[in-house]
C-alpha cells in the first residue's frame, strides 16, 4: 500500500458532536501535507484520529496499512504525534523523558544523544526536571522525543509555536530530511506562510470537511515546494 493515510467518509465524534464529518483524504507516504482551517475546523481531531487516540465511528481509516476502526492501538508505536501540550512527565529529567519514550516507541538508546543534541538539550537540560523548563525548553523536548523515535508518519500541530527563531529553522530541518528519508508528515499551522514552504500540497477544513483539496496554492503562500499538488481523493 502506497498511501500513508486513507480516510473515506471517515467520523469522529466528540461527544455527540461530529468533529470529523465525512473526511475523504489521502496522503502519499514522503509527502508533506499542510491542514489548514480555522480554530474548531477539526483539525486537531484530525491529528489525534490518524494517531489512534480518537476513534473513528463511522467511514474508512487506514493509516500505514492499520485499520483504525478494527484495532487503532497498533498504530501508535509507528506514529508521532506533537501537539499542543509536550506529553512529557513534569517529575522525569528531560534525558529520563526521552528513555521512558525511546523504550515505549521502541526507539534505539543510541539515538537519544543525538536527539537531544539536535535541539540543544545534550548539555546542563539534560538533567533538568521538565517541570522547570521554559515552554519553548519543552517544546524542544517533546520534539526530541519524537526525533529518538523515529516514526513513519509525524503529525503536527502548531508545531512551531513556542520555538525561538533558532529551534524554528531547527524543525524546519527535520521536516526534510525525514520526508527526504521517505517518513510522512501532516502538520496543522496557522502561520500559513513558514508552513507552506516545506509542504508538498495543502488542504482546507471547515466544519469536519475538507472543503478545498489544495490544487491552488494562494499566491502569497506558494514558497518553495518540491512537487506539483497532488489530487486528494
Amino acid at each position: 500500500m502506497d498511501d500513508a493515510v486513507h480516510l473515506r467518509s471517515t467520523v469522529c465524534l466528540l461527544g455527540r458532536f461530529p468533529a470529523l464529518a465525512g473526511l475523504d483524504l489521502v496522503v502519499a507516504r514522503g509527502e508533506t501535507l499542510l491542514v489548514r482551517g480555522a480554530n474548531g475546523a477539526g483539525k486537531t481531531t484530525l491529528l489525534r484520529a490518524l494517531a489512534g487516540l480518537v476513534p473513528v465511528v463511522e467511514g474508512r481509516a487506514e493509516v500505514l496499512g492499520c485499520d483504525l476502526r478494527r484495532d487503532r492501538r497498533r498504530v501508535r508505536p509507528r506514529v508521532g504525534l506533537l501537539g499542543h501540550g509536550p506529553a512529557l512527565y513534569d517529575e522525569l529529567s528531560v534525558a529520563d523523558n526521552l528513555r521512558f519514550w525511546a523504550r515505549a516507541g521502541r526507539a534505539r538508546p543510541a539515538d537519544l544523544g543525538a536527539a537531544m543534541a539536535r535541539f540543544g538539550l545534550d548539555g546542563r537540560l539534560r538533567d533538568v526536571l521538565v517541570a522547570r523548563l521554559s515552554a519553548g525548553q519543552r517544546r524542544r523536548a517533546a520534539l526530541a522525543v519524537l526525533v529518538a523515535r523515529t516514526p513513519e508518519l509525524w503529525l503536527l500541530d502548531e508545531p512551531h509555536a513556542g520555538l525561538d527563531a533558532a529551534g524554528r529553522d531547527v524543525l524546519d530541518e527535520l521536516v526534510r530530511e525525514v520526508t527526504a528519508a521517505g517518513a510522512t508528515v501532516v502538520l496543522a499551522s496557522h502561520e500559513l506562510e513558514r508552513a507552506a514552504g516545506l509542504a508538498t500540497r495543502s488542504v482546507t477544513l471547515a466544519g469536519g470537511r475538507i472543503v478545498d483539496d489544495g490544487s491552488r496554492w494562494p499566491d502569497a503562500l506558494a514558497g518553495p515546494r518540491r512537487q506539483e499538488p497532488v489530487h486528494v481523493a
